[in-house]
């Protein structure tokens, strides 16, 4: 009879495969064999669902999160599963490895080789997870361990699914580093989550999840959070591993172009139900159900906006040589809302920890009525300025004016009249809001603290907000976890204009919302500001939405302004080389513009001899 430890042995296998050879002729890390169900071949069936359900028990009775999904999932294959917010997509897709809630449980079929993974006996499914189907996760900040270096975190996953010393471990680990292109892998290994940019981390968890080199890879918003450049060298990233991995990929998202520049097929689902099934092909250009119409005709599509109206001048002012943008001319003897001249903003020392300048040589103007989208790469420096604007951070230098009042060296008791003209909507409006008041106290507040409003008057002021911002006056008697994220973001809104100002700072509004959602909100944003006629900032990463939006754009990078001008001339004839990367790796909603705008950034970058 065997001991206990030639049992644990048994489990496992002594990974085994082939050398990979890089295209280059350089050797690349050694494949994993595989262990279920044997080889797997590119056109080989890695995934057969059939009559796939999600249910949860809530009070008493079972709701359905999803219900009759069908599909077959081949090797070398990308499934990209699409819809809102609450459509099932992401509920199904964790059933497959037993990852549902407590109150959550699975019926039907799903066979992985032939291996039924619905109700398979939890030890079984351990030996699974992680080794024949991984996960890439939409936030790697919660999905890592913060109290663990990232390092050893990919290397525990090949301990705990193979016999491995620690060094042996390690030494894996940094192959699978390397295939994913952390820069430095020996540097980075010791490294914890929060030293790592966001596409550093997501690249951990593509290493982390490929580990074990999986049958099936599930992503789920694998690019949503990151920036247009990083998101452009994950999904580069995600094709070439797919080409040396043959993995099946089943791609849970609601960004089209993100699916228009990988999927093969597309599952359409709404309510938990799927409402279009195809090649990446017929749903795109050929769209039956009015559901993926409406989805796709939600999609902002960059070069095709015809809302924004340029100013007076048509060329754009580019950074040169180092000197900063000139200031942008505005309206003739229009007094603008915002001017910014050669302003510098820093964030103050704190304990050991110097001061750091965050932006250098602002120069920036926004007339009224006029909207500027102000746009670059996280750690840019945009929050800083919009930040900066309502008064949060000091100018160190140069000189900022907002709504006539010059605030450059303004202390905070001097701010509060001023504070009335100018609004903020913030990125995530379910940290902004008080979880603990109603919506409605929360858009009182402003009217009560600056206009001194109480009882009917308030009530009835209030209550116009919220139907200015399409909510129903119930509303206000509602807490924020009670609301979705869309009706969260009108709330935050709604809050902001409560005191009509001149000037809105919109910092990334619409960056967590689903597509169509996005959509409704944008279309009110218009319609507010047609109606109110107030300047704003429009800060984003997605210039599609920004160039719905804008009459004007300026690009930010590494805390300076590198390019500034009017819309249509920023999106189809930048000048700097860093607009013209950006705009590059914005993905769009067509298989076919996508892959030759994925050429034309390849191109672009070896032309700048830039590595992505």
């Amino acid at each position: 009879m065997a001991n206990p430890l030639q049992r644990i042995a048994g489990m496992f296998k002594e990974p085994t495969g082939e050398q990979i050879v890089n295209a280059d002729g350089t050797l690349g890390p050694v494949r994993l064999s595989r262990r279920l169900g044997g080889d797997i071949q590119r056109g080989d069936t890695v995934l057969e669902v059939r009559d796939l359900g999600v249910n949860f028990w809530v009070n008493g009775e079972w709701f359905a999160a999803a219900e009759h999904l069908d599909y077959e999932l081949k090797a070398g294959e990308v499934l990209a599963i699409v819809g809102e917010s609450g459509s099932g997509k992401t509920q199904s897709s964790m059933s497959l490895v037993g990852l549902l809630p407590p109150n959550g449980r699975a019926t039907g079929s799903a066979k992985l080789k032939g291996t039924e993974l619905i109700d398979l006996d939890p030890g079984q499914m351990r030996e699974i997870r992680g080794n024949e189907i991984a996960v890439i996760f939409q936030e790697p900040m919660t999905a890592l361990n913060p109290v663990y270096t990232v390092g050893f975190q990919v290397a525990e996953t090949l301990r705990a699914h193979f016999i491995m010393a620690p060094q042996e471990a390690k030494a894996r680990a940094l192959e699978l580093m390397r295939l994913v292109e952390i820069p430095d892998p020996e540097g980075s290994y010791d490294k914890y989550q929060h030293q790592l940019s966001g596409g550093q981390r997501q690249r951990i968890m593509i290493a982390q999840a490929l580990a074990c080199d999986p049958k099936l890879l599930i992503a789920d918003e694998p690019t949503t959070a990151l920036d247009v450049t990083v998101q452009a060298e994950i999904l580069k990233l995600m094709r070439d591993l797919r080409e040396r991995v043959d993995a099946a990929i089943i791609l849970i998202t609601h960004d089209m172009g993100v699916v228009a520049d990988m999927a093969d097929r597309i599952i359409v689902m709404k309510d938990g139900k799927v409402v279009e099934h195809g090649t990446a092909e017929q749903i795109f250009y050929a769209p039956q159900h009015p559901y993926t119409k409406a989805l796709l005709k939600a999609v902002p599509h960059l070069g095709t906006s015809n809302l924004a109206t340029p100013p007076a001048y048509t060329e754009s002012i580019v950074e040169q040589d180092g000197h900063p943008v000139a200031l942008a001319p505005g309206d003739p003897g229009v007094e603008p809302v915002l001017l910014m001249e050669d302003v510098a903003i820093e964030y103050p020392a704190m304990g050991r920890r110097p001061a750091f300048r965050a932006a250098h040589h602002i120069n920036l103007r926004i007339d009224p009525g006029r909207v500027v989208g102000l746009v670059g790469e996280s750690g840019s420096g945009k929050t800083t300025v919009g930040r900066a604007i309502v008064g949060l951070l000091p100018i160190v230098e140069g000189t900022l004016s907002v709504a006539g009042k010059d605030i450059t060296h303004a202390r905070n008791k001097d701010l509060k009249s001023w504070r009335r003209d100018v609004g903020i909507v913030f990125q995530d409006p379910g940290s902004s809001l008080n979880p603990r008041l109603p919506v409605g106290e929360s858009i009182g507040e402003p009217l009560f603290l600056h206009e001194g409003l109480r009882g009917k008057d308030l009530s009835d002021r209030v209550e116009d907000l919220l139907e200015t911002v399409e909510m129903p006056r119930s509303t206000r008697n509602r807490y924020p976890h009670e609301l979705s994220g869309g009706q969260r973001q009108r709330i935050g809104i709604a809050r902001a204009l409560a005191l009509r100002p001149k000037l809105l700072v919109a910092d990334e509004p619409t960056s967590a919302l689903d597509v169509s959602i996005q959509a409704r909100v944008l279309q009110l944003f218009l319609d507010l500001q047609a109606r109110y006629n107030f300047a704003c900032l429009f800060i984003s990463h997605d210039l599609a939405v920004v160039e719905s939006l804008s009459s004007q754009i300026a690009v930010m990078s590494q805390g300076r302004l590198v390019e500034v001008g009017p819309t249509p001339v920023i999106v189809s004839n930048p000048k700097h080389s860093y607009t013209q990367r950006l705009l590059a790796a914005v993905p769009v909603p067509d298989p076919k513009e996508q892959e030759i705008r994925r050429l034309r950034r390849d191109a672009i970058l070896a032309e700048q001899h830039v590595v992505s």
